[in-house]
């Protein structure tokens, strides 16, 4: 199974995007997507963004990530 991520794009730097997902910050390329722009969410899979998502869809997701992340806890914690 793949994932792909919905992050913002921050900064472009010609084919290469600094995004934002949860406060970190990494770098895309945007071969693939060339007509994105700073301030476009994009779904980033194995360092590609792949497509441009809606600011809706994308925070949408994000939120669905975090409610998944709430439900798996390190071993020991409540052990």
């Amino acid at each position: 199974m793949c994932v792909a991520v919905p992050s913002l794009i921050i900064a472009i730097d010609g084919l290469e995007a600094n995004v934002d997902v949860g406060g970190i910050s990494r770098k895309a390329s945007l071969m693939l997507t060339p007509e994105a722009k700073v301030g476009d969410y994009v779904l980033i899979h194995a360092g590609y963004a792949i497509s441009i998502v809606d600011q809706e869809e994308a925070e949408a997701t994000l939120e669905l990530f975090k409610e998944l992340a709430k439900g798996v806890e390190p071993e020991g914690i409540n052990s």
